[in-house]
C-alpha cells in the first residue's frame, strides 16, 4: 500500500482523537471526553464521513482497506478524487479503486510519466457511470479503446480533459461526442490526431452545451471545423486555437457571429489572421447586442470578451486591433491587467487600452495653481 501498516494506524487515530477532543475551557487544552473504541470496525457512520472529509486522498483509499464496512461506506459517500500524486502503479490502482469507488463525480487521474493502460479506463467506464468530470492528460499509452468504453460507460460527462493523449483519433473522438452529449468542458491541446475538422463537425452537432474548448497547437484543425463549432455550439465562451495554423480570418469570423457569449479567444500564432477578423470581432458587439452598445457607459467589463491572444499574428495592423480593444473594456493592455496579448507583433505597439489613455490623460487634465 502507500504507507506502512504503523503509520496507516498512526494517522487514522490522529484523525480520530481530533475529532474526539474538545477544549478544556480552564487550561485550553484538548482531553478525550469519550470512550475508547477499540475496534475501527465500531465508528459510527456520520463520523468516520466526517473523518474522511480531513484527511487527504491516500488516507481515503487506505482506509477504505480497513474493513468491509469502511469500504462500503466509503465507496457510498466518495465523489471526488484525484491520484495526481501516484508516481507509479497507478493503473494498477485504479484497476483496484475503480470496482470499490462506483459513486464517483470527479476522477483526475493526470500523469507526469504515463502509467495508465486502456484496462483501467475500461474498469472506470464499467463501474463509473456517475462520472461527470474526467481527467487523463498525458495519457500518452491510451488508445481508441478507451474513447470507446468511455462513451458507452459514462455518457453523462460534462467535463473532459485528454490534453496530450496523442494516440487518439478522430474517428473515436466523433463516436464519444455521439454519446457523451452533455459536454460542457473539452480540453484537445496537443490532440493532434483527435482535433480535426472531421471531429469538430461533430461536437458542432452533438455538443451543443459546450463552453470551453481547448485545440491548442492541433494543427489539424482548420475552417472548416471551426465553423461548424460555431454554428453548434452557441454557448462557446472559451476557446483556445493558439498554433491552429491552417485557420483563417473566416473561423474568427464565424465565431463573432455564433458565439455571443465568447469572453476568451487564443490565436497565438495564427499567421493567416487579417484585420478583418479584428474588425469583425469588433463589429460583433453591434450584431449580438445593439442594446448593449447602445447604452456602452452602463456596460459590465464581464461582458464581451475579457482575454484576447493575437500574439505573432504579424499580420494585424493598429487600427483593427485598437478597434476591439475599444469595443471590450475588458480588454487590457496595461500591466497590471494584461488580458489583450500581442506579444511579438512590434507594429502594435500603439495599441492601448482605455487604463492606459486615461492614465496619460491624467496630468494634463489637473487644474493648474494660479500665481
Amino acid at each position: 500500500m502507500v504507507v506502512g501498516n504503523n503509520q496507516k494506524a498512526e494517522d487514522l487515530n490522529l484523525c480520530f482523537e481530533k475529532l474526539m477532543t474538545v477544549r478544556d475551557g480552564s487550561d485550553g487544552k484538548a482531553k478525550i471526553e469519550c470512550g475508547v473504541i477499540t475496534e475501527w470496525k465500531d465508528i459510527p457512520m456520520e463520523l468516520l464521513l466526517r473523518i474522511m472529509s480531513l484527511v487527504d486522498d491516500r488516507m481515503i483509499i487506505v482506509a477504505s482497506g480497513v474493513c468491509s464496512g469502511w469500504r462500503d461506506a466509503i465507496g457510498l459517500g466518495l465523489t471526488h478524487l484525484s491520484l495526481v500524486w501516484l508516481k507509479k502503479n497507478m493503473n494498477s490502482m485504479v484497476l483496484s479503486l475503480a470496482p470499490k469507488f462506483t459513486k464517483l463525480q470527479t476522477l483526475v487521474l493526470r500523469q507526469d510519466k504515463p502509467q495508465l493502460e486502456d484496462n483501467a479506463v475500461e474498469a472506470i467506464s464499467t463501474y463509473c457511470h456517475e462520472l461527470l468530470d474526467l481527467d487523463l492528460s498525458k495519457s500518452f499509452k491510451l488508445t481508441d479503446y478507451s474513447l470507446y468504453a468511455l462513451a458507452h460507460g459514462c455518457p453523462n460527462l460534462s467535463k473532459l480533459n485528454i490534453s496530450g493523449c496523442s494516440a487518439f483519433s478522430d474517428e473515436a473522438l466523433e463516436y464519444l461526442t455521439n454519446l457523451c452529449k452533455q459536454l460542457k468542458i473539452l480540453n484537445l491541446c496537443g490532440c493532434v490526431k483527435a482535433a480535426s475538422d472531421r471531429a469538430l463537425q461533430a461536437i458542432g452537432r452533438n455538443c451543443n452545451q459546450l463552453q470551453s474548448l481547448n485545440l491548442g497547437w492541433c494543427d489539424n484543425v482548420g475552417d472548416v471545423g471551426v465553423m461548424s463549432l460555431a454554428f453548434g455550439c452557441p454557448d462557446l465562451r472559451v476557446l483556445d486555437l493558439c498554433g491552429c495554423v491552417r485557420i483563417t480570418d473566416d473561423s474568427v469570423i464565424a465565431l463573432a457571429n455564433g458565439c455571443p457569449h465568447l469572453t476568451s479567444l487564443g490565436l497565438y500564432y495564427c499567421q493567416n489572421i487579417t484585420d478583418r477578423a479584428m474588425y469583425s470581432l469588433a463589429q460583433s458587439l453591434v450584431k449580438n447586442g445593439p442594446s448593449l452598445w447602445e447604452s456602452k457607459k452602463g456596460r459590465s467589463d464581464d461582458e464581451g470578451l475579457k482575454s484576447l491572444n493575437i500574439s505573432q499574428c504579424t499580420a494585424l495592423t493598429p487600427p483593427a486591433v485598437q478597434a476591439v480593444c475599444d469595443s471590450f473594456p475588458a480588454l487590457h493592455t496595461c500591466p497590471e491587467r494584461h488580458s489583450l496579448i500581442i506579444s511579438g507583433c512590434l507594429s502594435l505597439t500603439s495599441v492601448h487600452c482605455a487604463c492606459a489613455f486615461q492614465a496619460h490623460r491624467v496630468p494634463s487634465s489637473l487644474p493648474r495653481l494660479a500665481h
